[in-house]
């Protein structure tokens, strides 16, 4: 069988995009503090908003196998604000290389989460709303909905490119965390803005906890309290006309946070697909990094009040 091989313009459109996400990721003042460890979830969302007036730059790389058609590499960068304590808002740009194909940009979303209950709770539920504009080649696989499988992916991105989808996407985020655990559970409607297409339905759940609960004395990067192991699920559940089980993907995900005394995260996640309409594999990372004080910078920097 002859190996695969990537075409060099490819590879440097795929470095470019990615040392400019990189540098994004690093630009602006090192020495901000964050407020709180992240979560290790890619795709689940607990009830956590950003701090008020913080910035988080976040970059996240997915691989993918594909059966019938070409593996991929998607990516994409967030600029997640702190609007108040119970607002937090969120842009992404994305885009993806396919091997042996091409390199393209495939769309923006805008995301918001009002988080409803102004105090701690058994169950703190957060409202979700995000607005896509994206195109078929799109293959972040943030979310998995509706009858979303592996072989809508197997065509070249010249053809996947030609449809535009503009979608309003609508999760209630529940989440509870008690004695260092935490288990969140995101119950997920799309719909696409075109009046024929039904509603998509979807879901993910997540489990995590912390290596250790005690901060230890002395600041350390390997301390097991930095270290944050979990596991998600997600999948489709059909849609408004066929709602159920039938023609959806599903993937389980071991995953891990290493938050760094330095302010930094890192994460990892490696989700296998549960039956035959998903991808075999699915390896995900990312990197993140908070500016607490951002809005106040910017006060400070354009006269405005803080």
């Amino acid at each position: 069988m002859m190996a695969r091989v990537v075409p060099a313009r490819a590879l440097r459109t795929l470095f470019r995009f990615n040392l400019i996400a990189l540098f994004l990721s690093l630009h602006f003042l090192w020495s901000f503090p964050v407020f709180a460890q992240e979560s290790p979830y890619i795709v689940t969302y607990d009830h956590y908003l950003e701090e008020p007036g913080s910035l988080e730059l976040e970059y996240f790389s997915t691989f993918g196998t594909q059966r019938g058609g070409n593996d991929f590499h998607a990516f994409w960068t967030e600029f997640e604000y702190g609007v108040t304590a119970w607002w937090t808002t969120e842009v992404y740009v994305s885009g993806q290389t396919t091997f042996n194909d091409s390199t393209i940009f495939t769309g923006d979303r805008w995301e918001n989460r009002f988080r409803l209950l102004q105090r701690e709770h058994i169950v703190n539920p957060v409202l979700y709303i995000e607005v896509e504009n994206t195109n078929g080649a799109d293959k972040i696989l943030k979310e998995v909905e509706g009858h979303d499988v592996e072989s809508d992916y197997a065509e070249s991105n010249a053809e996947l490119r030609k449809e535009h989808d503009h979608e309003l996407e609508l999760k209630l985020l529940l989440s509870s965390t008690f004695k260092g655990w935490n288990v969140a559970v995101n119950p997920i409607a799309t719909k696409n803005l075109l009046p024929s297409e039904p509603w998509e339905f979807a879901y993910a759940i997540g489990a995590s906890r912390p290596f250790a609960l005690k901060a230890s004395p002395n600041r350390c990067n390997f301390c097991p309290e930095n270290f944050i192991a979990g596991v998600e699920m997600y999948g489709g559940l059909g849609d408004a006309q066929s709602a159920g089980l039938h023609d959806t993907s599903h993937y389980l995900a071991p995953v891990i946070a290493w938050n760094l005394p330095s302010d930094w995260t890192l994460r990892l996640s490696s989700g296998f697909g549960l039956n035959d309409n998903s991808h075999r594999l699915l390896l995900r990372w990312g990197v993140s990094r908070e500016f607490s004080g951002f809005g106040s910078l910017l006060g400070h920097m354009f006269g405005g009040r803080q």
